[in-house]
């Protein structure tokens, strides 16, 4: 290595201004985009990144990671934005530093590959947009997945940076598929597709740190294009990870502003300021103005975020993921579907079923869209297989991965479970060999036509053809045809204030504020109902004084319930009369039923109920009313951790009904259909 990449000290007055580094750090920020992503389920709002836009801009960044990944689907499903308008947005204030985003291969923002019509034109209006860099990688690291991107945006002109994405198969680097030789190879390729820069992606925090030394030795002894690299800080190693890269020679590395940084999100860039403040390799910012940043971000924007994070866990770190390899946006998605699913006590078993499914699925990266393939995978065989059968409900992701749609796996599939999922595979039994998206049809023009009258422009059409069932609502949402729910508004500081007064007052027993008024005296007719209001329940006495029944008392029970709908009443056992009681004129009427969360969880029509076996969004039906139906066959589509499930018919009969449209939310058990 050449003296020109050592870390040196040099003689330095760290009064006055210090002078420029001989080799200094580039540094590109991920607050805007892998940060919020990671810490907070993507739930970044633009408004948040604005108060700031412009001071980050002066830091000297090489880039600002602003776009792609996972926050194309949470803006329009979630935030109720449209993503093109966040790049317009911020272009607005950020006029110096280049803007970069991630870019999923041929699966573009999305978790399947889409056809080159869709690809060519998502790049060129992401191009057109502003993205400057297009940090482009493959869940499989089959480069065959580049092919189509990479030709438009080099006639953009923009900056192609392909990507390695880290993996392992044994502890340390080295073993079978995930080795030295293996890293090598794959840097080779990209810079043969004249890749501008190559960066190892470690989106699980990985790499150890004197892996990272020889990792990028070895890579930089082979390639001459700048070396660039990613580490989530989820166990806790990617401060030291980033100090042996720095040391063997990398040329930039991904922090985030500290507000946004560890956890499962990457190591903070100010304590990396001042570790290399006076060394050769100097990143040059100014610590005050860095700390200018982080006193709004920390005043004005974290507080609105702060319910996302796990408050319940003191380590900021996980070691368990260098056992699961899990990355931790995926964690945390995996936990909140089993607490949904009233499964959190499976979570051990899940975490074992994880290598064992990713074995079995050729070894893959865990990275979208594979940690979520796997993920989900891994939870439905937990949940629903049994001593005598596994894999008894096979996502479409993973039928898609056994016939090659995403390309070609690290490592073999098993034979037995691609066999499985390949059993009345609608494509054919017998996988591909070929670049996956030859076999896709065009969309685009379908895509057009679908939102035909909806979509104003082709930005409009990219996002139902990326998204169907969410995209088509949000363009509802954007157009007025629909009005936007509560939950995808954005949340305020006052909000935020208003929510800690009312844990407050919980916490003290005072949610309930009681007006004093004379009580009567209770009587001897008196009978006790208990009262559901949304997600509370009353307990009321009711006393008959001369035939009509008054409401005598309600004390707010001392336990919370789960929505029972608007109103309902359920009876406590009544007290024993008492010998002297008068008889009443006439028997009291019975109390009515308990009215349940969801008024599909039970149904009038007489038949077998399809319920559906987790939360998720209703994709498609695949039967309708009046259709005859065979035991085992595909009747609903269900979206489940941005996977779909096909679910099989419980019985033989006729569809007698259908209680769900498509993209409705449903909940677990709810009555999809109904089979008679």
């Amino acid at each position: 290595m050449s003296d020109h990449n050592q870390v040196k000290i040099t003689t330095m007055d760290f009064s006055g201004e210090r002078p420029k580094a001989e080799n200094p750090l580039k540094i590109q920020d991920l607050s805007f985009r892998d940060g919020h992503q990671s810490l907070f389920a993507t739930r970044g709002r633009t408004e948040d990144m604005i108060p700031v836009a412009e001071m980050m801009d002066e830091v000297g960044f090489w880039a600002l990671e602003t776009w792609g990944g996972a926050t194309f689907d949470a803006m329009h499903r979630f935030l109720n934005e449209d993503p093109w308008e966040r790049i317009r947005t911020l272009k607005r204030y950020i006029k110096k530093t280049r803007f970069s985003m991630l870019l999923r291969g041929q699966n573009l923002v999305g978790y399947r590959n889409y056809a080159d019509d869709v690809a060519k034109a998502f790049v060129e209006r992401a191009a057109h947009n502003g993205i400057d860099i297009f940090r482009t990688f493959d869940a499989l690291n089959d480069y065959r997945n580049f092919e189509t991107v990479v030709p438009v945006i080099k006639e953009c002109g923009k900056h192609f940076q392909g990507c390695i994405c880290y993996s392992l198969t044994e502890r340390r680097l080295g073993g079978e598929v995930y080795n030295l030789e293996y890293y090598v190879k794959k840097a080779k390729e990209l810079e043969a597709m004249e890749a501008n820069s190559i960066c190892i992606k470690d989106m699980a925090g990985l790499m150890a740190p004197y892996d990272a030394y020889a990792l990028v030795k070895a890579l930089k002894d082979v390639v001459s294009v700048p070396l660039h690299l990613h580490s989530h800080f989820t166990s806790g190693m990617a401060s030291m990870t980033h100090l042996k890269a720095v040391e063997a020679g990398v040329d930039i590395l991904d922090t985030c502003m500290s507000p946004y940084g560890f956890r499962t999100s990457h190591p903070a860039l100010e304590p990396l300021v001042m570790t290399l403040m006076g060394t050769n390799r100097d990143t040059g910012f100014d610590i005050k103005a860095l700390a200018e940043i982080n006193e709004i971000l920390e005043k004005d924007i974290i507080p609105k975020y702060r319910y996302l994070l796990d408050e319940t866990k003191v380590s900021i770190i996980d070691i368990n993921v260098l056992v699961h390899q899990t990355p931790g946006g995926m964690l945390s998605n995996l936990v909140n579907q089993l607490r949904e699913m009233d499964a959190l006590d499976k979570l051990d078993k899940v975490y074992a079923e994880l290598p064992k499914v990713r074995k079995d699925l050729g070894q893959v990266p865990l990275v979208t869209p594979m940690s979520q393939i796997v993920a989900t995978q891994s939870i439905n065989n937990v949940l629903f297989d049994d001593e005598k059968e596994r894999y008894k409900m096979i996502t479409a992701q993973v039928r898609d991965l056994c016939y090659g749609l995403y390309g070609k796996t690290p490592a073999p599939v098993n034979p037995e479970v691609r066999k499985k999922a390949l059993k009345d595979y609608p494509r054919g039994e017998k996988p591909i060999t070929c670049r996956p998206a030859e076999v896709l049809e065009p969309e685009l023009d379908k895509a057009k036509e679908d939102v035909k009258g909806l979509a104003a422009d082709l930005e409009d059409v990219l996002i139902y053809a990326l998204y169907p069932v969410t995209g088509k609502r949000f363009l509802k949402w954007k157009y007025g045809k629909e009005e936007p729910p509560e939950k995808v508004k954005p949340r305020t500081l006052e909000d935020v204030k208003a929510e800690q007064e009312l844990i407050k007052k919980a916490l003290a027993g005072k949610l309930v504020e009681k007006k004093e008024k004379e009580v009567p005296s209770k009587g001897n007719n008196l009978r006790k109902f208990n009262v559901f209001v949304d997600d509370e329940y009353f307990e009321v006495g009711v006393e008959e004084i001369g035939g009509s029944p008054i409401v005598s008392y309600i004390q707010q029970a001392q336990r919370q319930m789960q929505a029972q709908g608007p109103v309902a009443f359920a009876p406590t056992a009544a007290p024993q009369p008492q010998a002297a009681q008068p008889t009443p004129e006439k028997p009291a009427e019975p109390a009515k039923p308990v009215i349940t969360a969801s008024k599909k969880m039970e149904s009038d029509t007489q038949g077998t109920p399809l319920k559906s076996p987790m939360p998720g969004i209703i994709v498609s039906y695949k039967k309708q009313v009046g259709d005859s139906v065979n035991t085992g066959e595909i009747v609903v589509i269900l979206e489940a951790m941005k996977m779909e499930n096909a679910l099989p018919s419980p019985a033989g009969g006729i569809i007698k009904s259908i209680n769900f449209a498509s993209g409705d939310p449903v909940a677990r058990n709810d009555v999809l259909c109904v089979i008679g």
